[in-house]
């Protein structure tokens, strides 16, 4: 889309200066960059293919379900911790365990939570950002209303209005404590699932990818060395051996998801099948009749014979589920489909079969419940069985792993996250990515928690807190989704809220039990990473809006150019900013140190969409300043969290290339709406393409600005903490800048500084 922008036209919106256009313009037969064959959209619907669709659900075990998959190792183990004092207390926890598989990862996330993705995306940045899209609660500063043109934008809502989502949207909309309480809510779970990772190296994400889980997997497959060798295992030697499998784990996250899951989705098929060969084989030596257990009625005789034992105890069968959010956190990395089938055909039977084998198993033999996995293993394969448990419990950690570099990268691209260098290990698959920085500092904290716990127990009293709170905290925003974007019968919704919310409610009243004993580390984690993340993006959104409320008008710029009419320099220019809305104050700061300027100036702002994914024929913005001679332009470059910037060619190419598009739609656009000689203005066409091609060929010189921020004269002890100390420590330990980001020649590019009292 084009338009001659008024000088005092440059806040309007350009889908209303052009308004007037479209009417005459829909005659043409336009092939711009805009027009995208509903084919090409990727939230086109697809067929995808049988074979296909089997081998995503067949990668898919590689990578999602290692941490659930792994659940066996450990959870009658969490549940007794004091030992079985009732033969029947162990179909009690055995139902609870059915049941809660049941109800949680497989009717909540694959038949649910999955339809809720962000164009093929999940996790809680997701669910935001479909909220977002369709009320305007979003805090980010540079929103555009042409944002809302991106193909991937829309969202398909059934036609039908309601009362009561339109009630909802507008007091959302109109309230600006529930627009912050969104933020800060996703910042919190989001910061849940990272501190998660610290506690084991974990998934995504939402989406969202526990990453405190892995150091309970891999404590509890060492485990199984104890078991077999107790003389020459201690303690010390189990946990140095641990932290030995983390160091290892983390070095070999450079070489990427794919790789990984290639090699192992193997190795975890077969640990399907394993653990659901060994339950078969132990309810049939062991005990045939404990499909008892099937009887929800054992779960009440549980907690009345327990009574606060049995609730407490219900920390320990949440850890059946950990993982369940990686569902449909990596869901982006595959299909719903692909996930429903590899859940329901492979993971769900063979866990419903091994937690099945091991109750029968301990029905006669309850004293070997704190080893129950390890016992329970025929002696014939125990060796084999232990070898293939630590390799699946070493991919558990590498899933969760790649789910928390998903959620920090969703996290830098909205504005709340420091910037950190991002490294795509995949052509094929843009959320394939690894985040040195954050790979280092989550093996440097996984190591000194393992150190520090020791035990299983410990951890899945730590771990126990972030799984239910992100499970719980995804349930609120999907009931969001459900009444403003489903259109969801209110009926249907009090049902959800009823039997999968009040279970939450009490799994997560059950583990805050246990805050003392080692709970309080997620939580301490979660509210440090929060911290990080408010304090970027509240100077983010604040030093936004003092670069709106000191832009430059296009008649000041105007001025700025005929005064330096002399001394225009041959060469394109490229101004990167932030502002979308206007000319930054850091072009008055240039020119009044530099009094000259180039031939053609392009003002570049580079944003982040609240969406995975914005198509390449829809990623550039354009507006012209007048008058025309001026050769001046103002450019909005727009990505999805998801995108990989650069992929195609330098940004300095596409952008050349979209801008000749521009002008000649520009021009076109004017003859259709104000009528003109076409002769003439294929003439003007050809000049002003002629002097964009001159320019860009004597060289394009990339102007970034560099702005330090301080906190203003008169602010708060509070605001000059934030502002001075902790904003700037974090700017400071940066290893991403902005030529990096953009892949900026270093000999082409001059930074332009000044100081912003905010």
């Amino acid at each position: 889309m084009g338009s001659n922008i008024e000088d005092n036209q440059d806040d309007v919106p350009m889908e209303l200066q052009l308004k007037g256009k479209k009417a005459s313009s829909q005659k043409l037969k336009r092939h711009d960059s805009l027009d995208v064959e509903a084919s090409k959209m990727p939230n086109a619907k697809q067929v995808v293919g049988l074979s296909v669709l089997l081998k995503l659900a067949f990668q898919s075990i590689g990578v999602v379900y290692g941490d659930i998959g792994t659940s066996p190792l450990y959870v009658f183990s969490s549940i007794f911790l004091e030992g079985v004092k009732h033969e029947d207390d162990i179909l009690g926890a055995l139902s609870l365990i059915l049941y809660t598989i049941t109800l949680i990862p497989v009717i909540k996330y694959v038949f649910i939570v999955l339809q809720a993705n962000d164009n093929g995306d999940g996790g809680t940045f997701a669910l935001y950002s479909l909220i977002c899209r369709y009320s305007k609660v979003g805090l980010i500063p540079s929103t555009m209303a042409e944002d809302s043109d991106v193909s991937t934008f829309k969202l398909d809502m059934p036609d039908t209005r309601t009362r009561r989502a339109s009630h909802l949207k507008s007091m959302l909309e109109n309230s600006q404590f529930a627009k912050f309480f969104l933020l800060i809510a996703t910042m919190l779970g989001t910061s849940m699932v990272i501190g998660d990772g610290v506690l084991t190296p974990c998934i995504s994400g939402t989406s969202l990818i526990s990453l405190s889980f892995i150091l309970t997997e891999l404590l509890s497959a060492i485990g199984g060395v104890k078991a077999a060798a107790p003389e020459a295992m201690t303690e010390g030697r189990i946990v140095w051996l641990a932290v030995a499998i983390l160091i290892v784990l983390f070095m070999f996250q450079r070489f990427g998801t794919e790789k990984v899951g290639y090699t192992f989705a193997p190795i975890l098929c077969l640990w399907f099948v394993l653990i659901a060969g060994i339950g078969v084989y132990n309810f049939v030596i062991y005990d045939i009749a404990i499909f008892r257990a099937l009887n929800p009625m054992y779960i009440v005789s549980y907690f009345q014979r327990n009574g606060k034992d049995a609730w407490i105890s219900l920390g320990g069968v949440v850890m059946c589920i950990t993982g369940a959010e990686a569902l449909f956190a990596d869901v982006g990395h595959f299909s719903v489909r692909s996930i429903q089938i590899s859940m329901c055909f492979v993971t769900y039977p063979a866990l419903i079969l091994a937690y099945l084998g091991q109750g029968a198993y301990l029905m006669k033999n309850a004293d070997d419940v704190a080893n129950t996995f390890y016992a329970s293993i025929p002696k014939t394969i125990y060796w084999p069985m232990f070898v293939i448990a630590v390799l699946a419990a070493i991919i558990a950690s590498q899933a969760l792993i790649s789910g928390t570099f998903a959620i920090i990268q969703q996290s830098l691209a909205l504005g709340c996250f420091p910037r950190v260098k991002i490294v795509h290990t995949s052509k094929k698959h843009h959320g394939q990515i690894y985040i040195p920085e954050i790979n280092n500092l989550l093996m440097i904290a996984c190591v000194l928690t393992t150190i520090g716990f020791k035990t299983t127990e410990k951890l899945s009293n730590a771990y126990g807190i972030a799984v239910v709170f992100v499970m719980f905290l995804t349930s609120c925003f999907l009931v969001l989704v459900m009444i403003l974007i489903w259109k969801t019968n209110i009926l249907l919704i009090i049902v959800y809220v009823l039997i999968i919310g009040s279970v939450e409610l009490v799994y997560l009243s059950s583990v805050l039990y246990k805050f003392e004993q080692g709970g309080y580390l997620p939580l301490a984690l979660a509210m440090f990473l929060m911290f990080v993340m408010y304090v970027w993006n509240y100077v983010y959104r604040k030093k936004y809006h003092y670069e709106l409320e000191h832009k430059i008008s296009p008649l000041k710029v105007k001025e700025a150019v005929d005064a330096t009419s002399s001394h225009r320099l041959p060469g394109l220019a490229i101004f990167y900013s932030e502002l979308v809305h206007g000319i930054p104050p850091i072009f008055k700061h240039y020119v009044e140190n530099v009094p000259a300027l180039h031939s053609v100036l392009v003002f570049a702002s580079v944003k982040s969409l609240p969406i995975s994914k914005v198509p390449l024929e829809e990623r550039f913005l354009f507006r012209r300043v007048k008058p025309y001679d001026l050769y001046v332009f103002r450019c909005v470059v727009r990505y999805g969290y998801n995108d990989m910037r650069n992929e195609e060619e330098p940004i300095e190419k596409l952008l050349v290339e979209r801008l000749k598009n521009f002008i000649k739609e520009d021009y076109m656009f004017s003859i259709a709406a104000n009528g003109g000689n076409q002769g003439e203005t294929a003439s003007l066409i050809e000049k002003d393409i002629e002097v964009l091609e001159r320019a860009s060929n004597m060289g394009v010189i990339h102007l970034v600005g560099e702005q330090d921020v301080v906190a203003c004269k008169g602010s708060g002890v509070a605001k000059r903490m934030v502002i001075n100390y902790a904003y700037n420590f974090l700017k400071r330990n940066l290893r991403e800048s902005s030529n990096k980001v953009f892949d900026i020649p270093t000999k082409r590019m001059l930074k332009v500084g000044m100081t912003c009292e905010l």
